[in-house]
């Protein structure tokens, strides 16, 4: 059991680490996936330290767990040579592979992923401190998104599979790919936000170039062979290196026809500048978030702290669509920052393999800095520290903190924190939290807690038009996967589902003719004779 003493977070010594949680062995990567080969790599590597620490003689030191290549501005561009040599104007194997084919691939590397899956969720464990419960279940919900995904593809070509005759034309319309696809994911959710992008472009035609995060990149290597055994050479490669080195060079190329990126505004900018077509490029974004809650004079209280806690807490804080603000009613403030301070004082903190763990330790080295300084920006400018241990650092952990109250001169009042920090605001007029999301350069989720159904009625009509998702009595959150995710303002362009991103990641495309008896003869023998895997009335059950 981990043990605590002011706050601090004791860290195990390497034999007290559970052996059915040990890595074997450290992970080298010495290779990468380029045009369906894994190509050796001898080049420079970084070296992967978790931020779970040990305790050695020494004093603490962090797990070194393996390494993965630095590759260059050369290899990248010649995975994205092969992407586009796979892609070949839409000509090639994948793009015009009928929609029942690309699914048995996608099905053959799910097959293929489920036996990586308990070295994928220890390695995504060790890599970013996330509990082992919560990266099987990013595991086990990565794959109920790709077999959701093929079950929507499905779908949507049974929909298609039919001619519309209007006015004298028959048409028949599908979606049809966009090209060459570069994939960014996060490093909160390594596996399942990269795949929720990467897989929905694979299955509606496009090639692909994935860039694994800093920090959780060694779990994609178990998968990168899966990869080029389950599809055509060059539709999936893998690109790794410092994003800086290796990214504006394939911008600047002008050849990335979709820009996935899972992060910063500031980023997705920068990049989406580099490329010279900027009209040609599509990009699918998810950014910055500072969501709210909001919990009026009617909310229930103890309601309010179960969910807020949560949304401000879980994996530490570090989701898009955490809570990372609170506003409460004055009549409610100090009731509800005692609750909250003892709800926080109960929660289990620990490494990430013990059962019921809820705070563990962060996987950015600088982050409990900066969230310190964050601390100190705020009691600077007049707020109050108000839960016991709060701010405590030992190495990468960092204890919860309850901040208030927050005001329009702090750090916290606007910067996405990232991280365990729970900055919150008193008002007496709902016109404040209001205001302060319209003037948000954010609009992605809010929380609204009220028992009140003509003041909820109230405040959803204006702040639909601000955020793109209301929760009522509950914590801000991406799924169900069916439901869109997106964003307003700096949060987000483009939007992601199961069935949205089916459609972000392909266009509209129809094959049209006048109906004369000439031209219907020519349809039915196409279709009749399968001689086109795009005008087909084919029905995939």
């Amino acid at each position: 059991m981990t043990q605590l003493a002011n706050g601090l977070l004791k860290f195990p010594k390497a034999q007290e680490v559970p052996e059915e949680f040990r890595l074997t062995e450290e992970i080298h990567q010495n290779e990468y996936l380029c045009n369906g080969q894994m190509k050796p790599w001898n080049g420079d590597v970084h070296e992967v330290y978790s931020p779970i620490c040990i305790e050695t003689e020494e004093g603490l030191k962090r797990q070194l767990i393996g390494a993965y290549p630095i590759c260059t501005a050369k290899e990248a561009m010649e995975a994205l040579d092969a992407a586009e040599a796979a892609y070949g104007n839409g000509r090639g194997e994948w793009p015009t592979l009928t929609v029942g084919a690309r699914i048995k691939c996608i099905e053959k590397f799910v097959h293929e992923m489920m036996e990586k899956r308990d070295l994928v969720a220890k390695l995504i464990m060790w890599e970013i401190g996330k509990s082992y419960t919560d990266s099987l279940k990013e595991f086990d919900r990565t794959v109920q998104y790709i077999n959701a995904t093929v079950d929507a593809l499905k779908d949507l070509d049974r929909q298609s599979s039919g001619f519309h005759l209007v006015d004298g034309i028959a048409a028949q319309v599908r979606r049809s790919p966009l090209g060459v696809v570069l994939c960014m994911g996060p490093f909160n959710y390594p596996l399942n936000e990269t795949y929720t992008t990467l897989i929905p472009a694979l299955i509606m035609g496009n090639t692909v170039l994935f860039k694994p995060p800093k920090h959780g990149s060694l779990l994609h290597y178990p998968l990168l062979e899966a990869f080029g055994k389950c599809f055509p050479k060059g539709v999936v490669n893998s690109v790794y290196g410092r994003g800086a080195n290796i990214i504006p060079p394939l911008m600047e190329s002008g050849r990335i026809n979709v820009l996935t990126l899972i992060g910063s505004s500031k980023v997705a900018d920068k990049l989406k500048k580099q490329h010279p077509k900027v009209n040609r490029l599509r990009a699918i974004l998810g950014l910055d978030a500072k969501n709210a809650a909001i919990i009026t004079a009617n909310a229930d209280l103890d309601q309010a702290v179960k969910e807020s806690l949560a949304g401000a807490l879980s994996f530490n804080g570090q989701r898009c669509t955490a809570i990372k603000i609170v506003f409460v009613h004055d009549s409610l403030k100090d009731q509800y920052l005692e609750k909250l301070s003892k709800a926080i004082s109960e929660l289990k903190i620990g490494m990430p393999w013990e059962k019921g763990v809820n705070i563990t330790p962060l996987p950015e080295p600088d982050k409990p800095q900066y969230l310190k300084d964050c601390l100190d920006d705020a009691v600077k400018h007049g707020a109050r520290i108000i839960n016991e241990n709060a701010g405590e650092i030992n190495e990468s952990f960092f204890y919860p903190a309850i901040v208030f109250p927050v005001n329009e001169k702090m750090k916290l009042y606007r910067d996405e924190q990232f991280g365990p920090i729970i900055p919150v605001i008193s008002f007496s007029d709902i016109e404040e939290p209001i205001d302060y999301l319209i003037d948000s350069p954010h609009g992605q989720q809010v929380s609204l807690f009220s028992d009140d159904s003509h003041e909820l009625a109230r405040l959803i009509d204006p702040l639909v038009n601000q955020v793109s998702r209301v929760n009522i009595n509950s914590q801000c959150q991406r799924g169900p996967d069916v439901f869109p995710f997106t964003g307003r303002k700096d949060s987000a362009e483009g939007t992601l589902s199961v069935s949205d991103a089916l459609r972000s990641f392909s266009i509209r495309s129809l094959v049209a003719t006048k109906l004369n008896d000439e031209n219907k003869k020519l349809l039915n023998d196409i279709v009749s004779d399968e001689e086109s895997n795009f005008l087909s009335t084919k029905f995939i059950f």
